[in-house]
């Protein structure tokens, strides 16, 4: 029977901080197609996600789909993937004991503790971080700052993250992948979609386009899942978003809202050997409402 099969690959998960969004079905849909994981969370979320990992109460959240027993995870490293090295932090960061515990917690700094750990190459990265300081702000009343905050975490960090990883993943048996998270917002107007976050998605999607043709010779792949509006801690940020759900599934020809398991599942497809030959390409996991013109 053909099915997607991930034993024996590596899989990188960024962005993890709870047990309810994107990243963390992603991860659960990898190992039940057989990865090995690797979080690499935020400084502040690192606590966080090693409770959730180990509670009672959090048990039935770590079952595996489709009988694949229980989420494990390898290692869970702090990554604050706005400084690529530890000299790109700011003083006052650096001193803030909530990050400085973690040691090196820039790119590089997660990058070494993976190889110090015993991991010689990374099968798969999944991108799944995105911020903006003034999510709630219209475009037009966003700040300069606010602006390149979002661009800087939402679009570059996965440019600084392949650079970082690139000795690890290039000209692997099988090839690499990474996968990326993108919105509807960056192609179209969503409104309460502020802060620059449609710009920073709208750079992402460029971005991933170009590094699928910067990083095809060495074998990796590189694409994005664009999923619908789903209500995760982060997106209830952004304004009502069980509004936005509803106009979605309203219109949408499915005619009903996405679940998490559904992008993870889509993003193990792409990070398969059954996708082997598609990269630099925006998969659409929203029900189809992205089709729709009104």
């Amino acid at each position: 029977m053909m099915r997607v099969d991930l034993s024996g690959k590596v899989a990188l998960v960024t962005g993890v901080g709870d047990n309810v969004g994107f990243a963390w079905h992603i991860a659960k849909a990898l190992q039940a197609a057989g990865a090995r994981l690797v979080f690499a969370c935020h400084p502040r979320l690192v606590g966080i996600v090693e409770s959730i990992m180990e509670r009672d109460a959090d048990m039935d959240s770590r079952i595996l789909p489709f009988g694949a027993g229980n989420l494990h995870v390898d290692k869970i490293f702090a990554c604050d993937v706005s400084y690529d090295t530890l000299a790109d932090v700011d003083a006052k960061t650096r001193e803030d004991k909530r990050y400085s515990k973690h040691g090196d917690f820039s790119i590089e700094g997660m990058v070494n503790n993976l190889k110090s750990s015993g991991f010689n190459a990374v099968d798969i990265l999944i991108h799944s971080v995105a911020f903006s300081p003034e999510i709630k702000n219209k475009l037009a009343d966003t700040t300069r700052s606010a602006y390149r905050t979002s661009l800087d975490i939402s679009s570059y960090s996965m440019i600084g993250l392949l650079k970082a990883l690139d000795p690890m993943m290039a000209n692997l048996p099988g090839g690499a992948s990474a996968v990326g998270l993108t919105y509807l917002g960056g192609e179209r107007v969503v409104p309460h979609y502020g802060g620059a976050m449609s710009t920073a998605k709208a750079a992402l999607q460029m971005d991933a386009k170009v590094l699928a043709s910067n990083l095809g010779p060495k074998g990796i792949r590189v694409n994005l899942v664009s999923a619908g509006p789903y209500a995760s801690r982060a997106a209830r940020a952004i304004g009502d978003i069980d509004e936005m759900i509803k106009h979605a599934a309203d219109r949408s020809p499915l005619q009903r809202g996405i679940e998490a398991d559904e992008v993870g599942y889509a993003t193990a497809f792409l990070c398969s050997p059954l996708a082997s030959a598609i990269t630099g390409q925006i998969l659409y996991v929203d029900c189809g409402y992205n089709v729709i013109g009104v």
